[in-house]
């Protein structure tokens, strides 16, 4: 229907959009980008339609499209799928260019999956290919921040842990007294002195 059509138009213009804008972040900008689920659904189409095809390129560009979109999106199910595909596909690749590429999208999907390891040690084999790649020096800055600020929560949690347990101790220490037969020795003292002006120790 022409609903159907315009509709598919639209969204073929908002990835057109899409990928202008992300078409230079190989080369230039800080920001990460999100995409959204109908970028995703789009980079899909592109890939069914290519498969039809006999152009290998064309489907080799659609797959890239799509696993860039994947790694991107605010769904982490979608972000495991960007992670599976380029894992796949990343040891049959030859090109130089592209493997640093599907490194550097890998390093994002593990970024945004929360793996910040091994997010790290992909962007810095990157950085071992092209050293001075804006991109993947932005992300391993992030990551490292991301790794300091977890530890540094992880350090207060533990560091407060202990103070519980050890408060915990010490509670458990004075509940001994109360719950055996043995007595404090300042309450023996009191009983073997009731007159307190003959203790000679302090209560």
């Amino acid at each position: 229907s022409s609903n159907l059509v315009f509709r598919h138009q639209k969204m073929d213009a908002k990835i057109g959009r899409f990928f202008e804008s992300v078409g230079t972040f190989f080369s230039g900008g800080d920001q990460i980008p999100w995409c959204d689920r109908d970028i995703v659904a789009g980079c899909e189409r592109e890939v069914a339609e290519a498969a039809k095809g006999e152009s290998e390129e064309l489907k080799s560009e659609c797959i890239m499209r799509l696993s860039w979109a994947l790694v991107h999106s605010r769904q982490p199910e979608d972000v495991q799928r960007g992670i599976a595909m380029l894992e796949a596909s990343l040891a049959n690749t030859a090109s130089p260019l592209q493997k640093r590429e599907k490194m550097y999208l890998l390093a994002v999907g593990y970024y945004r999956s929360g793996d910040y390891t091994r997010s790290r040690q992909l962007v810095e084999k990157c950085l071992e290919i092209a050293p001075d790649w804006r991109q993947a020096q932005t992300l391993k800055k992030t990551i490292e921040d991301h790794i300091t600020k977890d530890g540094v929560i992880g350090i207060g949690i533990a560091a407060t842990a202990v103070g519980l347990l050890a408060g915990g101790v010490v509670v458990n220490r004075k509940g001994l007294w109360a719950n055996t037969s043995f007595e404090h020795p300042h309450k023996a003292r009191k009983k073997a002195f009731p007159d307190m002006s003959l203790a000679t120790a302090p209560s």
